[in-house]
């Protein structure tokens, strides 16, 4: 793609998820959503592979129904109590539209189903971005209303997202996928606290991030797009595969890795509101998803399986590793000591 292209669609980006962000008013967060539904597009179709066709004729046509939903939610709250602000959102079936609009936008069960079609049909460094940022703004609207939004049907899709993000992901091979069905779980754990305390989603959604972010420039670094070839790709970066492994057991929530941090605490937090069925329910579900993300941190370190195919060893890059990537695995290794700092 041209540079020039490229910059102005990044920049767009920016823009769309900046004007979401930092609006009050309803017309102005659509408008930074649609911005960023257009920017996003010609990133992923950039390939011009039939996949990459269809992963961007998906995108849109999913973005498009979520946003008019989010357009049709805040006019009928409009309508009925004369506010047009977005933290105002008081009438329910407004609140029930905008909840099923931002999971159709952010891909929570049962909107889920186009997410790792798309991912799947991405580069990954727009699959990054499709991970990361482009969930950004979904999360400030719901940040925004989580006082008025239904906590039984959010519980219900949180459990929902968090079971089969992890099932879905189990029989997979391709590592788009995987980290799609990952997100997908993550988000159930996203979902499960909003109500009872915002910024708590916040904070697991910025250390996903992290952690994901990590994995994605890994991947991009060692070339890596299914399991195949990740079993040969310890010969080409060594340190940079064990990094990884630690990345993905940090991104599974072992404990004395980052991503433990925010299970840990949302947990607490569920216990206190009474809600100690749903965090056992919810704990024992990530265990699903722990299976892959173990079976891809098998695959990238620990040992080959045994298989009859002769594969070829990749040679060894003298490159030094990005510092980008350094900084973000050294994060999402070793946060979590610095717990107490965070939580004050």
């Amino acid at each position: 793609m041209n540079p020039q292209a490229n910059l102005i669609f990044i920049a767009s980006l920016l823009l769309g998820t900046t004007i979401t962000i930092s609006s009050n008013h309803w017309i102005m967060a659509w408008t930074g959503l649609e911005i960023n539904t257009l920017a996003i597009l010609p990133l992923i179709s950039k390939s011009h592979h039939p996949r990459a066709i269809e992963a961007a004729t998906k995108y849109f046509l999913t973005q498009a129904a979520a946003s008019a939903l989010v357009l049709f939610s805040s006019m009928t709250n409009a309508w009925h109590t004369g506010q047009w602000d977005i933290t105002q959102l008081t009438h329910p079936t407004s609140c029930l539209i905008l909840t099923s609009a931002i999971a159709m936008k952010l891909g929570l069960v049962p909107f889920h189903f186009w997410f790792p079609e798309v991912l799947q049909g991405s580069p990954l460094t727009t699959g990054l971005i499709l991970s990361t940022v482009m969930k950004l703004p979904p999360m400030t609207l719901l940040y925004m209303t989580s006082s008025s939004l239904n906590p039984t049907l959010l519980t219900i899709l949180a459990i929902l997202s968090a079971a089969l993000g992890g099932w879905m992901g189990l029989n997979q091979t391709q590592i788009r996928k995987i980290l799609a069905f990952s997100s997908i779980s993550h988000l159930g754990w996203m979902a499960i606290i909003l109500v009872y305390n915002p910024k708590l989603t916040l904070l697991n959604f910025y250390l996903y991030a992290v952690m994901t972010t990590a994995v994605f420039l890994t991947l991009n670094t060692t070339k890596v797009l299914k399991l195949s070839t990740l079993l040969t790709a310890w010969t080409k970066a060594p340190s940079l595969n064990t990094m990884l492994l630690l990345t993905l057991l940090s991104l599974a929530g072992l404990p004395p890795l980052t991503g433990f941090l925010p299970k840990w605490l949302i947990i607490q937090e569920l216990t206190k509101q009474d809600m100690a069925p749903a965090a056992t329910l919810i704990s024992l579900l990530s265990l699903v998803s722990l299976f892959f993300y173990l079976r891809l941190a098998y695959c990238t370190t620990i040992t080959l399986p045994p298989h009859t195919t002769n594969h070829m060893k990749q040679w060894r890059t003298n490159k030094p590793t990005s510092t980008a990537i350094a900084i973000l695995t050294t994060v999402s290794v070793m946060l979590l000591p610095a717990s107490p700092m965070i939580l004050t």
